[in-house]
């Protein structure tokens, strides 16, 4: 008798009948598997959210919690790796396909054949290992950029610095082409270290590292505190930014994290400054009312427009429009990972040489 290859693999075996469980659980222990046994879908939910398994045999008829079920469950908890899942049914079964739309990958039918058996064990354990490889390339590359895009801040910063008390005269009275040039070098510093900034939230929330700490905010005074912050930019391109009251300011509060939404409206009234050459950014609040438990803002500019081919992506990661003005192609996408954090809704409406209007929705409660 030939020796079992040993697997690092770990398999539960799902069926009410002792001697199905027995027969598979000896054959696939044969080849090497390490293998757990569970008598019916409770049993088995508890097992797999204690420990991780690279495969699932499924009994699809069970009394009380049927393989439907289990399988429902499994692909509905999100905390669970992928985790493939094999259901076992008799020739006489109802039809496999509900399985197969609840989150099956594959069915094999009872009696089963060694040989079938294992085909479908040995495809389905390869798709575990592809899927499990990819995502750890992916962590890999998030954990290097957040590391680098963390790491390249610290030098940034002291040069932001450096660069403002060369300015201020901490070194002596500078020249007024000097000035100049250390202007030049520091709104390009500062725009590097933006960038950086925004790539390093990018990828917190996509890694899952991103915590919201909510708070009740009133949005009219916080996006009062945005336009007071950038009203300088504004006017240096001959721009007004206005803000339009509201009669009921208690109607614009929002359980939100308070960081979060400046940094949001910071980008987007930034951006409608940034690419409005004449005329006036708007901001427009509506409060939530009864009918309506969301708190709308809508940023509205006089700028140069999107076209609407550029527009179903703009949202997307690294999508620049065709402008040829300075940007990451990250700030809309973290814009849009914010709103979405929030429970909210982001879109944009906008027409070529007539402006572009971005609409915030925003629940009152979380």
């Amino acid at each position: 008798m030939t020796s079992p290859t040993f697997h690092s693999d770990k398999i539960l075996v799902v069926d009410d009948s002792p001697d199905n469980v027995f027969l598979i659980k000896t054959i696939l222990e044969e080849e090497g598997y390490t293998v757990s046994t569970a008598e019916n879908g409770v049993t088995a939910l508890a097992k797999i959210e204690e420990s991780s398994f690279d495969l699932v045999l499924l009994d699809l008829m069970m009394p009380g919690m049927d393989g439907y079920e289990v399988t429902r469950r499994v692909r509905e908890n999100k905390e669970l790796r992928f985790m493939p899942i094999l259901l076992i049914t008799a020739h006489d079964s109802p039809n496999v396909a509900q399985g197969l739309d609840l989150g099956a990958d594959d069915f094999i039918r009872k009696p089963v054949t060694v040989d079938e058996l294992m085909a479908r064990v040995r495809s389905l354990l390869r798709l575990k290992h592809s899927i499990d490889e990819r995502d750890e390339i992916a962590k890999q590359r998030e954990d290097f950029v957040s590391r680098l895009t963390h790491d390249l801040r610290t030098p940034l910063v002291a040069a932001e610095r450096m660069l403002e008390l060369l300015q201020q005269g901490a070194l002596g009275e500078l020249s007024t082409q000097m000035n100049e040039v250390i202007g030049i070098m520091g709104r390009s510093n500062s725009n590097l270290l933006a960038m950086v900034n925004t790539l390093l939230e990018v990828y917190r929330f996509e890694a899952g590292r991103k915590t919201l700490a909510f708070q009740p905010v009133n949005l009219y005074q916080l996006l009062g505190e945005v336009v007071g912050e950038l009203t300088a930019l504004a006017q240096s391109k001959g721009l007004t930014v206005n803000l339009d009251a509201v009669e009921e300011t208690n109607a614009c509060v929002v359980n939100c994290d308070r960081l979060e939404l400046n940094r949001l409206f910071t980008n987007l009234v930034g951006n409608a400054i940034k690419f409005t050459d004449k005329g006036a950014v708007t901001i427009h609040i509506t409060p939530a009312s009864s009918n309506n438990q969301f708190v709308r803002v809508e940023i509205k500019d006089t700028g140069m427009g999107i076209p609407p081919e550029e527009q179903a992506n703009l949202f997307e990661r690294f999508r620049q429009g065709s402008h040829k003005r300075q940007g990451s192609g990250l700030g809309l996408y973290l814009s849009r990972r914010i709103v979405e954090a929030h429970k909210g809704t982001i879109q944009v409406k906008s027409e070529v040489g007539k402006g572009s209007t971005f609409i915030i929705d925003l629940p009152v409660q979380q």
